[in-house]
């Protein structure tokens, strides 16, 4: 176990010799340290709109029907809210926040490697005051047109309503998937693959005004310009290096992303976006370029590409050592799971 755990580090540290680290802009929000010892594997994110800076948080699973809500200034969760109305949640691994103001909990996890024939989505209010509370979920059965997969990805898209999903890569068919356009809960709702996902997808989520869409894996995460419901590729951005790195959101203004991790004490950590990154409503009138220029607009990480086109030998080198760390550290999280 120790000697897995030693590669799974040697690997990460290969990472960060491949992809060279700027500092992040000065007008980025601060980062925070999860501090609430209930929140050990915090494995989604999503930023409140009814209230500013407040995060909204869950387990991963064996935890319960719970979601938190933390402030990013103090790191201090301010509400725990218990889900009723629900099954007992098997694998919770995504949170988004609808242009309703229902937050959606991804039940889509499967650590057995896609062999649950179906999942399930919670929906529910986001709480106008924040304190503990119950509140009654709507629960809706979902399938993939092709068959099961395991996801950790949940995205509803911010104009629309529609709910995607993004699969892990694990056989080389990482996929998303796009829901229905309105969910029921008196029948099952068929999830249907719209693009490729070239990433082992630990989270994702959709810019505020709904133009970008990022995608993140453990040391790597490609964003999108989003139109007609389809994603199109502008290149990677930067991602921090974290334990286990499992959540991504966007800052209420959009120029921001916000990626946390697993473990006690996790930390959450800005990475600022610029250029073609900015979505639609963050770039006007901020001198960008349009996309039309070369440069990348990476903050964090020095790993532009021009629209997808091709990559550089600094990404190409940094996804092979990818491939490894992230096949390493996804056999020492189940070898744990298994004798817990």
């Amino acid at each position: 176990m120790r000697s897995l755990l030693c590669a799974a580090g040697a690997a990460g540290a290969l990472w960060v010799g491949a992809v060279a680290v700027v500092p992040a802009a000065a007008d980025e929000p601060d980062g925070f340290t999860i501090g609430d010892p209930r929140i050990t594997e915090s494995s989604g994110l999503a930023a409140s709109r009814a209230h500013p800076g407040i995060y909204w948080t869950h387990n991963d699973s064996d935890d319960g029907p719970y979601v938190y809500a933390v402030d990013g200034r103090t790191g201090r969760t301010v509400a725990r809210i218990t889900l009723r109305g629900i099954g007992a949640p098997r694998d919770v691994e995504a949170i988004s926040l609808g242009p309703d103001g229902d937050l959606y909990l991804g039940d889509i996890g499967d650590n057995l490697g896609g062999s649950w024939n179906h999942v399930w989505i919670y929906r529910f209010p986001e709480p106008k005051r924040l304190r503990d509370a119950t509140v009654t979920a709507t629960q809706y059965t979902v399938k993939y047109a092709d068959g099961p997969r395991d996801a950790e990805a949940l995205m509803v898209h911010p104009r629309t309503g529609r709910v995607y999903l993004a699969s892990k890569k694990q056989d080389g068919t990482g996929a998303l998937y796009e829901g229905p356009p309105h969910l029921t809960s008196s029948g099952t709702n068929t999830f249907r693959k719209v693009a490729p996902a070239e990433l082992w997808v630990t989270d994702g989520a959709f810019s505020p005004d709904g133009t970008r869409l990022v995608l993140r894996g453990y040391f790597g995460a490609r964003i999108f310009r989003w139109a007609n419901g389809r994603p199109k590729d502008l290149g990677s951005v930067g991602v921090p290096m974290q334990q286990q790195g499992e959540s991504v959101t966007f800052t209420p203004d959009g120029r921001t992303l916000m990626y946390g991790s697993e473990g006690r004490d996790s930390d959450v950590t800005p990475v600022g976006l610029s250029g073609k990154q900015l979505p639609d409503s963050a770039r006007s009138g901020d001198g960008a370029d349009g996309g039309t220029s070369g440069g990348s607009g990476n903050s964090a990480a020095g790993e532009g590409s021009s629209g997808g086109k091709g990559l550089g030998p600094s990404y190409t080198k940094g996804a092979l050592v990818l491939a490894v760390a992230t096949a390493l550290v996804v056999v020492v999280r189940r070898l744990l799971r298994r004798r817990s």
